[in-house]
């Protein structure tokens, strides 16, 4: 087997997948090197919800202040474990400094962009490449239990509009009639009806075999060491042996700016830009009452997915590095806010407790695009929690910057080059 591809690409989960198949699709020979199994980090164990509604940017006026509030609560749904960390401090800064309104609308409209593209184009992506992976395209359901939230939600739900996120009220005592797995109390609901879910694993499953059929090369267990220029190709060191492409295109998610580091990236500032955001999940059997959609436990900040084959209960964000200890206090969380809202919270039997890193950038945008001063050098990373629901925007936005082709979203938001 020759061991050079058109496109090498170091990531195997959910984006670098569909990228990979974006380049199939376009002609090009590529390679996946994974260095664990594909999919086994945050494209496995997240929610699987299709989110063009999450297209306001964390950083916005009131988190600072909302975050400070939780700093020293183990399980709110944002938590900072206090330690001496100058480059999650600095972070913090940069971030601080971007929860204004102008930031705001200007990162809205381009995580808008993306995750528009990005869901208007997932139906008939899984239809070509024949992924069963229990879309539904049912829109998401934001329950309130509290008026005061219920109000402070309408001007976001006002911004989103603008920017051609559609939604629709839903007056308590109407959706208790209407869902009968709410417990009694709901005092208002806000449905994003062009949201839809899908299963995750089965979703990276599938386009890992559809990547295969195509022609696709996919190596695991196969960590990456090193990355040279050699002639007018790179060859990568890993620990399968070395590797050839004319292009590389890096799509480590959360341990991206490790890799950068390693491979002494200096014009492409991730450690900077980005900083790990270790996010829960605990999966069961299905109970017998569900939702019948995707919802959001508002002011608990947990998100439900309901499948046929299972019942996920997700979401918090803590800051704590690269810790890889399971926290129990945040996911016994999840379990406390469902019962607050959910007459079945849990299912009758426990799956999966999961938790993984998520890259988070300081913009709350994903990086997309080529290293400054490298050639041939890609990258496709820092989605925060949205890599599931922009990852076929983001397989066609790499997909046209390495062919050369005139691109369907505009680049220019996403570029490395704006951390600099």
């Amino acid at each position: 087997m020759s061991d050079r591809s058109d496109v090498v690409i170091i990531g195997g989960g959910v984006v670098g997948l569909a990228s990979a198949l974006a380049l199939v699709e376009a002609g090009r020979s590529v390679r996946v090197l994974e260095a664990r199994t594909v999919g086994s980090g945050s494209s496995h164990g997240n929610c699987g919800t299709i989110t063009p509604s999450h297209s306001l940017p964390l950083a916005a006026p009131g988190t600072i202040g909302r975050a400070m509030r939780w700093l020293l609560t183990p399980d709110a749904p944002l938590y900072l474990r206090p330690r001496m960390d100058p480059s999650l401090w600095a972070w913090l800064a940069r971030f601080a400094a971007r929860c204004n309104m102008r930031d705001l609308r200007q990162a809205t409209a381009a995580k808008a962009a993306i995750l528009s593209h990005s869901r208007q184009a997932l139906p008939s992506w899984l239809a070509r490449y024949g992924i069963e992976c229990e879309f539904a395209e049912s829109g998401t359901d934001h329950i309130f239990r509290n008026a005061a939230a219920f109000d402070e939600f309408g001007e976001e739900v006002r911004l989103l509009a603008e920017y051609g996120v559609p939604s629709e009220k839903i007056e308590g005592a109407a959706y208790e009639r209407e869902e009968p797995a709410v417990l009694p109390g709901v005092h208002g609901v806000i449905r994003f009806t062009g949201d839809a879910s899908l299963r995750p694993d089965r979703y990276v499953a599938g386009l890992a075999h559809a990547l295969l059929q195509r022609g696709g090369k996919i190596v695991e267990q196969c960590e990456v060491r090193g990355l040279a220029q050699d002639g007018d190709d790179y060859r990568i060191a890993s620990a399968q042996g070395a590797f050839r492409g004319r292009d590389v295109l890096i799509a480590t998610g959360a341990w991206s700016p490790r890799l950068g580091k390693s491979l002494d990236l200096a014009a492409a500032p991730l450690a900077k830009a980005m900083q790990p955001g270790k996010g829960y999940s605990i999966t069961y059997d299905a109970p017998a009452l569900m939702p019948r959609r995707p919802v959001v436990l508002h002011e608990r900040s947990v998100c439900v997915t309901a499948w046929g084959s299972g019942f996920r209960l997700g979401s918090t964000m803590e800051f704590s590095g690269y810790d890889d200890a399971l926290n129990r206090r945040r996911l016994d969380a999840l379990e406390r806010g469902s019962r607050e809202y959910l007459r079945q919270p849990v299912g009758p039997a426990k799956r999966e407790e999961w938790f993984g890193w998520r890259p988070m950038t300081y913009d709350d945008l994903p990086i997309i695009g080529r290293v400054p001063g490298r050639e041939r050098l890609w990258l496709a990373t820092g989605h925060g929690m949205l890599g599931v629901s922009m990852s076929t925007g983001t397989a066609q936005l790499a997909a046209d910057l390495i062919c050369g082709r005139e691109p369907a979203i505009d680049p220019k938001p996403y570029r490395v080059e704006r951390f600099a």
